[in-house]
């Protein structure tokens, strides 16, 4: 007789059962499904640092390198309120990429970590990710390739440029002028206007509202009225804009000249043709006179001829007067 089946204990699934379900532990979610960031296959810095501020915008970048590059790669990056930003360069050589090193440096300063590293092929990437919000992240980021030769790529961080005028403003004594200065899709915090006093910048007193009036139709341009001019009011005129990640600033240059000014050509050349016409007039006073020294040299030689055939006559007459004058006695 068989005993009674007792209780049995917990089975082992089926090998295959489990393989399934390491594999479904190990995927992520689908929250977690998201565009890969390739070549690169970790992920953690980027998700941590986009999780941290999810409420900037992602700025991505990218430059090519390749073992002939004979000059660093530059590329100019305009920037005027935090971001979070994603650098990538990629280094392709025909040696061993086992032999290359990849290194990031901010300005001068080495970054020790914080950056990935890949290879697929015979092309080297390496990629950082940080974020900017302030003016101290701002700045130059490179990545050096180290094989035989060190190649460099270069992001500059920059916040946007103002552009003034490139000739210089001229106008007169009395008169009034406008000086704008702007820069393109931009929105700085703040505009200011200085004058140069030598070497150093004075605010304008905007209080003075029968001199300067400051005024702005778009965010991106301010624009600074000047009344009532005279020769001390010119010079270099700066305007400084502040953004949130630095400032920038740029000058037009203002000349104010008085009614006699354009005048001073017409002067000169008036001047010349007087002095002209005094030098024509001298040579010919001295041509003329020269003509006429050789006639007064015979004039003068007949002068003296009549003076000495006078003086002969005299001369004979005299004795033959005494004659006479002893024969009458």
């Amino acid at each position: 007789m068989r005993a009674p089946p007792g209780p049995r204990g917990p089975t082992a699934p089926p090998q295959p059962l489990l393989l399934l379900c390491l594999l479904a532990a190990g995927r992520p979610g689908s929250a977690d499904d998201g565009p890969p960031a390739s070549p690169f296959t970790s992920l953690s810095a980027r998700e941590e640092i986009l999780a941290r501020y999810s409420n900037l915008s992602l700025e991505s970048h990218n430059l090519s390198l390749t073992e002939y590059s004979n000059v660093a790669v530059e590329k100019n990056i305009i920037l005027q309120r935090p971001s979070n930003v994603e650098l990538t360069c990629q280094f392709t050589t025909s040696g061993n990429l086992n032999s290359v090193n990849a290194t990031w440096r901010k300005d001068d300063e080495l970054i020790e970590n914080g950056y990935l590293i890949n290879a697929t092929g015979k092309i080297l990437y390496t990629q950082y990710m940080f974020t900017i919000i302030d003016s101290k992240q701002m700045g130059n980021y490179s990545c050096f390739f180290h094989e035989e030769k060190e190649q460099r790529g270069t992001f500059n961080f920059k916040v946007p440029e103002l552009h003034g005028k490139n000739k210089p403003v001229i106008t007169y004594v009395g008169d009034s002028t406008v000086l704008i200065c702007k820069c393109q899709e931009c929105a700085p915090l703040n505009w200011t206007w200085y004058h140069m006093n030598g070497s150093v910048q004075v605010p304008l007193d905007v209080q003075m509202s029968d001199k300067y009036v400051i005024s702005g139709p778009n965010a991106n341009e301010t624009r600074l009225k000047i009344m009532h001019l005279s020769e001390e009011d010119q010079g270099a005129y700066w305007c400084h804009a502040i953004f949130q990640l630095g400032e920038s600033e740029d000058h037009i240059d203002l000349a104010v000249l008085t009614y006699l000014v354009p005048l001073k050509p017409f002067l000169a050349i008036a001047a010349e043709v007087v002095l002209l016409v005094a030098i024509i007039l001298l040579c010919e006073m001295y041509t003329q006179k020269k003509k006429n020294r050789p006639d007064d040299g015979k004039e003068f030689e007949q002068i003296e001829q009549l003076k000495s055939d006078d003086s002969n006559g005299i001369e004979n007459n005299v004795p033959r007067y005494r004659k006479n004058e002893s024969v009458g006695q």
